[in-house]
């Protein structure tokens, strides 16, 4: 089954909602008049990381920019990925979900691993826990920015039959090189489709390194973007995961009891 996925590589406005949502919308507009399926908007795209003011930006899931995006894939006919503030009682987490064209969520995954290079842990409390969107084209897993440099997360949506992965991010163009090869290492050892997007521009004085990229299972680049905003589009074949996934049965060729003994010992 083939998916056309649209990546929303931004440059947003630290701590302006009100002006990144109208960019958004445009740009939302834009994906969906060009058949795009699925969009994906960066990391915390309403409010950047201006994390000492997290509260005023945040709302509890269906609430605030939550019910912002839902209206959007609703009224554009799109499934929409982002990252918001979620607040869940007195705390906060960096939270990407997942509407269908319906506006229904599909489902939402709390940040697991935090940054702590930005102090992110002193403010948003981590996820615990993985999540799978049950979609029409098949199972996809979520994750955010730092969640990258964690291969057991990716290859735990793997196992359980995930066929492509979204990433939402705000990735500094220092560390783009390592953006670019993680995103390719998970790709190839979890013989899945990754889609992943990133901001441009500059943000509290970080230059950040767009390079928003869909991979195939085999590693391939089927779309990546450059420094500069711009809207990437790419059509998947999701059948191609089964396809190498019985050409080179990675996953039945594992060895987790062993690895788990080794750890334990």
């Amino acid at each position: 089954m083939s998916i056309n996925i649209a990546l929303a590589q931004m440059t947003l406005t630290l701590g302006e909602p009100e002006k990144n949502y109208q960019k958004v919308y445009d740009w939302v507009g834009k994906a969906a008049s060009q058949g795009a399926d699925i969009i994906l908007l960066p990391e915390l795209w309403a409010s950047g990381f201006d994390l000492k003011n997290c509260k005023s930006y945040a709302a509890p899931l269906h609430e605030g920019d939550f019910a912002r995006m839902r209206s959007l894939a609703e009224e554009h006919k799109i499934t929409i990925g982002g990252s918001l503030i979620e607040q869940d009682t007195d705390a906060f987490y960096n939270t990407f979900v997942l509407y269908d064209q319906s506006g229904a969520m599909i489902n939402s995954y709390r940040k697991v691993h935090l940054f702590r290079m930005l102090n992110e842990e002193q403010y948003f409390k981590a996820g615990d826990r993985l999540v799978i969107a049950e979609t029409e084209w098949g199972k996809i897993g979520m994750a955010t920015c730092y969640d990258l440099r964690f291969p057991e997360m990716f290859m735990a949506y793997s196992v359980k039959g995930v066929v492509l992965i979204l990433v939402v991010a705000e990735w500094a163009q220092r560390r783009i090189a390592h953006w670019q090869q993680l995103l390719q290492a998970r790709a190839i050892e979890n013989q899945c489709f990754i889609a992943a997007v990133n901001k441009t521009g500059v943000s509290q004085g970080e230059k950040l390194g767009g390079c928003s990229a869909v991979i195939n299972p085999m590693g391939e680049y089927l779309v990546e973007g450059g420094e500069k905003e711009e809207l990437l589009l790419a059509e998947i074949n999701l059948k191609e995961v089964k396809k190498i996934r019985r050409w080179m049965p990675v996953m039945q060729d594992r060895k987790p009891k062993v690895y788990q003994k080794f750890l334990n010992e």
